[in-house]
């Protein structure tokens, strides 16, 4: 273990404006690192993950984002967590591991033994304190945490092969054509302040190679287009996959959940699992309802305080009530009125949802409403482009209209039923 006056800082890289596309229309109005999941930003799992880390001095946001779009989220999340963190915006594009050298002199600022570097867009169970333990135990300048995932699936990420006894990383390739380990990177590390040396020691070759190249114009003009700025270092390919096998990395493998958030179906499964992890960690958080007073809550739900769920409804003879859950997330200011069922979906702030309307495997954008005896649905495939329904902010779903694995913009009125279609 540590001694107790050292301090590590933690790094979450949040991305920013050019990127995230594949969110949309749900990153049209909001950066995607604060859109909800399990009624917390996106960014709020990791950042909550990082409190656990023994003698954590600073949490840094790094990101392209306007310092405004952050502001008030970093001044929220310090108060609550009672540790510093900073938002700090990138002038350009440096890559994964030159964004982390960029802010260099404001990261070492603590003189930190240990600094962690996160993805926002992962999904996990951040096991960091149980990582820096093991890295202490390995003696390298870096541990990456690491998965086992199915062999189909593999090549969609940064493959790796370990030494079984000592957990040394051997190799590493990202997104290869061909099948190397069903090991895959999950975008989690913990570095020593070396890791500055060896970025730079990639900047400083690329500048001696070209200092070194003799080529004629055209060529010159050739590779310009072809290679990377000296000062854009890309953490897998050009710090992993060298140091691979030189008793520099090391890995610490999870046998918990973890995925990645590219796309809004991504982000209901992941809500699904942050939801499910709340029972073990912030049980609190979990609303509960037996449908004798209240709604019907049936598995893990989330309720923002100030969202109002009617508990019954009358139907022809009949008392029925709400039933909510599993796996639903309703946000500030929701209104969901009598008899609605709500089954695996995102509600987000300011949404009425009308009585006896049905929403399931579907997300509903900010201020939007949906109508008496309406059903917003999709079939659950969190994968497919259309495998979960999406309404943009403000959209109107009228009374008795069905949307089913459909996308919806913003500021759309629906007054017919759709079927596997993006409005726009």
């Amino acid at each position: 273990m540590g001694s107790s006056d050292e301090r590590v800082v933690a790094v979450i890289m949040v991305g920013g404006p050019t990127k995230g596309t594949r969110f949309r229309p749900l990153s049209l109005n909001i950066p995607k690192p604060l859109f909800p999941l399990a009624g917390q930003p996106m960014v709020h799992h990791p950042i909550s993950a990082c409190k656990r880390i023994p003698n954590l001095a600073q949490i840094y946001l790094i990101g392209f984002y306007e310092e405004r779009e952050f502001a008030l989220y970093v001044s929220s999340i310090s108060n609550e967590l009672k540790v510093p963190v900073r938002y700090l915006r990138e002038d350009k594009p440096h890559g994964s591991a030159g964004g982390l050298y960029n802010f260099r002199d404001l990261i070492m600022e603590d003189n930190p033994s240990h600094i962690f570097l996160l993805n926002c867009d992962v999904c996990c169970s951040f096991p960091l304190p149980e990582m820096l333990v093991a890295h202490r135990r390995y003696g390298g300048i870096g541990t990456i945490l690491v998965i086992k995932v199915s062999p189909e699936s593999a090549n969609e990420f940064g493959e790796l092969v370990a030494d079984p006894s000592t957990n040394e990383l051997l190799h590493y390739t990202e997104k290869p054509e061909t099948f190397v380990s069903d090991r895959i990177n999950c975008g989690v590390y913990v570095f020593t302040p070396d890791i500055f040396t060896a970025i730079q020691g990639v900047s400083s070759q690329r500048k001696e190679r070209a200092n070194l190249r003799r080529m004629s114009s055209f060529e010159a003009l050739q590779s310009a287009t072809r290679s990377l700025p000296t000062d854009f270092v890309r953490l897998d390919q050009d710090i992993l996959s060298p140091l691979a096998g030189k008793k520099q990395l090391y890995t610490y493998e999870t046998m918990d959940f973890w995925e990645q958030i590219k796309t809004p179906g991504m982000s209901l499964k992941c809500s699904a699992l942050y939801l499910a992890q709340f029972r073990f960690t912030s049980p609190y958080l979990l609303a509960t309802g037996d449908g004798t007073k209240t709604a019907a809550v049936i598995g893990d739900v989330f309720v923002h305080p100030s969202a109002k769920v009617h508990p019954t409804a009358k139907n022809l003879l009949t008392l029925n009530y709400a039933q909510i859950g599993p796996n639903v997330s309703i946000s500030a200011n929701a209104r969901i009125g009598p008899g609605v069922r709500l089954i695996s979906c995102i509600v987000l702030d300011d949404v009425e949802v009308k009585e006896n309307a049905v929403v399931i495997h579907a997300i509903v954008g900010w201020k939007s409403s949906i109508g008496r005896w309406s059903r917003v649905q999709g079939e659950g495939d969190y994968n497919a482009k259309l495998g979960i329904t999406i309404l943009g902010e403000a959209v109107t779903v009228e009374d008795e209209v069905v949307v089913v694995n459909s996308i919806v913009l913003p500021n759309k009125t629906l007054n017919v039923s759709v079927q596997q279609e993006i409005i726009l």
